[in-house]
């Protein structure tokens, strides 16, 4: 059914900003600032454009259903409708909304109080909404709207479409230089391997996207060469990347579905999870991981790493039916009597001719590569839900780089209910959960971290995060909306959608006859949070006294001064070179002399969510 395709958003709105796409703020906000865990009822982001599509939220009485299968019925039916209503936008070219509107579907999914997983009917749907994941994405790569980033080939598809000429010339050169390369893969030459030889080396297309692909590998190389090692499979398996991704984890086949670096297929049992919030295809080690064990597995079944390789592509069950069908376990045989299909055809030899010129590169015009320089990161554990903008913000780092090394998250935001591992820059990790813990768990996915910059004013950063002085001051616990004297960053308590942005957090005046009991009752807290938040040793207040009502940023006053300082990095080359360095002491020049970071909080109390 049509509710199917809706999960296919999460993976785009992300894809804009790993590109690298030049979105300005408004864009920015509305794709990535949604409230995954907010109640129906709340749930839809900021009002569309009067000629929009928009979700009505429902009445209370229309989200109790007396039976559960009617419960569930009815939760399909909203989910459709939130659905329809953004493919609607989408197709009248309304993005924003249409995000909107497919957030909120995923948001009635997983907010809706069912135990999806117990429920099989549901548990079905749920699983047939993720394996359709990318629909919606391979549209947009499709139509070139915008909404993903623009597709790139990799080597098999330029070669797919291109037609060979067999250059005796370079057969005989690179049969040369097979004697003299050495490879933990068995290397041949033959017409098929120096047909693609001839055509990478000297066809504008052919020459480019290897050079592209080379140059990507820089950043996973070290990496997969590890993981390949630890699964016991040969180390030049790495090139196998260039035919499938051309090293790109978030490559998505319009076709087929195949998604992330190794291109597994949205089915199948590869070890490789995915929900709502996140891919495991996308990510470069998991994946990494899976495919080592899938070339094994064809190896041991097969008893030949050509046959592997096929078999990776076509399927191991049709390439051992082509084996019986034929009497011949060779690659090379199964092609001549065309028991192959196209693709898989020239899928092996592509490999084979990438392994060698990679191996040659100066014969071939590629010993002047610049790859990319090596990934070093850190793994943060997170079990909370946290915006890539806020690790962006506490780090230093770019926010494209953050989303960039966290390539499976689908929403931009950690799940809120389940262990993560959130890859931070490397050298950052204390600085990050030094900082992240001065903003309550449940804040973490719209509240942000702001450092100030040369005679900046408490007005201007409320400006720029549309919110009031009064809410920062609160949060950070300033005595003055204009004094930021001794401050150097800020915690800043952006709104949810469709909220103000402190909701229940503000100051509240007591009035006579009100005491500690009375105000957690008309504000939804307790006792003991009053008095932690404000300190009080009796629980006498008299009339006029100014209560926190909900809980601030956790910034004592004994801190504002000395905590580590994220390095600024004016290019992602800066940060690598930088990763090595210890950074939990590490301090920088302040643009605004005299003024020390954030406090850290002043309580430990929080009301997040798990």
């Amino acid at each position: 059914m049509a509710v199917q395709r809706f999960f296919a958003s999460l993976a785009a709105a992300t894809a804009l900003l790993i590109a690298g796409c030049d979105i300005g703020p408004e864009l920015y906000s509305a794709v990535w600032a949604k409230e995954a865990a907010a109640p129906a009822a709340s749930a839809i982001s900021s009002e569309p454009a009067p000629q929009q599509k928009t979700q009505a939220p429902q009445s209370p009485s229309a989200q109790v259903a007396p039976a559960q299968p009617q419960r569930n019925q009815q939760l399909i039916h909203n989910v459709e409708n939130a659905y329809q209503n953004g493919l609607a936008n989408y197709r009248d070219g309304n993005l924003v909304a249409a995000k909107s509107n497919f957030d909120y579907a995923v948001d009635l999914m997983l907010s809706s109080g069912v135990d999806i997983k117990s429920d099989a009917e549901l548990n079905d749907e749920f699983d047939r909404i993720v394996d359709a994941v990318n629909t919606l994405e391979m549209d947009a790569l499709k139509q070139g709207t915008g909404l993903a980033p623009a597709a790139e080939p990799t080597p098999v598809d330029v070669a797919n479409s291109a037609t060979f000429t067999i250059d005796p010339t370079i057969r005989a050169e690179a049969e040369a230089s097979l004697k003299a390369t050495q490879s933990d893969l068995p290397l041949v030459m033959n017409d098929y391997v120096a047909s693609f030889i001839n055509f990478f080396s000297n066809s504008r297309a052919g020459h480019g996207t290897i050079v592209a692909s080379l140059n990507r590998a820089g950043r996973y190389k070290d990496m997969i060469q590890r993981v390949l090692k630890e699964e016991g499979v040969p180390q030049d398996l790495i090139y196998q990347a260039v035919a499938e991704s051309g090293f790109r984890p978030q490559a998505i086949n319009p076709k087929s579905g195949a998604g992330g670096m190794w291109q597994f297929m949205p089915f199948g049992v590869y070890g490789l999870s995915r929900t709502g919030w996140y891919d495991e295809r996308l990510d470069p080690e998991k994946a990494t991981h899976a495919y080592a064990r899938e070339m094994k597995k064809a190896y041991d079944q097969l008893g030949d790493w050509y046959l592997a390789m096929a078999a990776y592509d076509w399927g191991a069950g049709n390439v051992q039916r082509a084996v019986q069908r034929t009497g011949y376990a060779d690659f090379w045989e199964l092609y001549r009597r065309n028991n192959l299909p196209t693709e898989t055809k020239n899928y092996v030899p592509v490999i084979l001719a990438v392994t060698i010129m990679a191996k040659n590169p100066k014969q071939y015009g590629l010993d002047s590569l610049t790859p990319d320089p090596p990934l070093l990161i850190d793994t943060v554990k997170t079990n909370y839900a946290v915006d890539l903008r806020l690790v962006a913000d506490v780090t230093g780092a770019p926010v494209q780089e953050i989303a960039a090394i966290n390539p499976s998250l689908l929403r931009g935001v950690t799940p809120p209910d389940e262990s993560f591992d959130l890859h931070v820059p490397a050298g950052l990790k204390d600085l990050y959960e030094q900082r992240i813990a001065e903003i309550p768990e449940d804040k973490r996915r719209y509240w942000r971290f702001h450092k100030l910059g040369t005679d900046e004013s408490i007005e201007d950063v409320a400006h720029a995060f549309h919110v009031s002085t009064a809410e920062i001051a609160f949060v950070n616990q300033l005595s003055s909306t204009t004094d930021l004297n001794g401050v150097d960053a800020l915690v800043i308590p952006v709104a949810p959608p469709s909220t103000s942005s402190l909701g229940r957090t503000a100051m509240y005046r007591t009035h006579k006859g009100d005491t500690l009991v009375t105000v957690a009752d008309r504000f939804g807290v307790t006792v003991d949070q009053l008095k932690r938040w404000n300190h009080l040793k009796t629980a006498t207040i008299p009339p006029g006294h100014g209560l926190y009502v909900a809980e601030p940023a956790r910034i004592p006053a004994a801190a504002r001064k000395g905590h580590g300082k994220a390095p600024t990095y004016s290019s992602w080359s800066s940060v690598q070179h930088h990763a090595s360095a210890k950074t939990s002491g590490e301090t920088s020049k302040s643009k605004n002399p005299g003024k020390a970071q954030a406090k850290k909080p002043s309580s430990s109390a929080s009301n997040a969510h798990k």
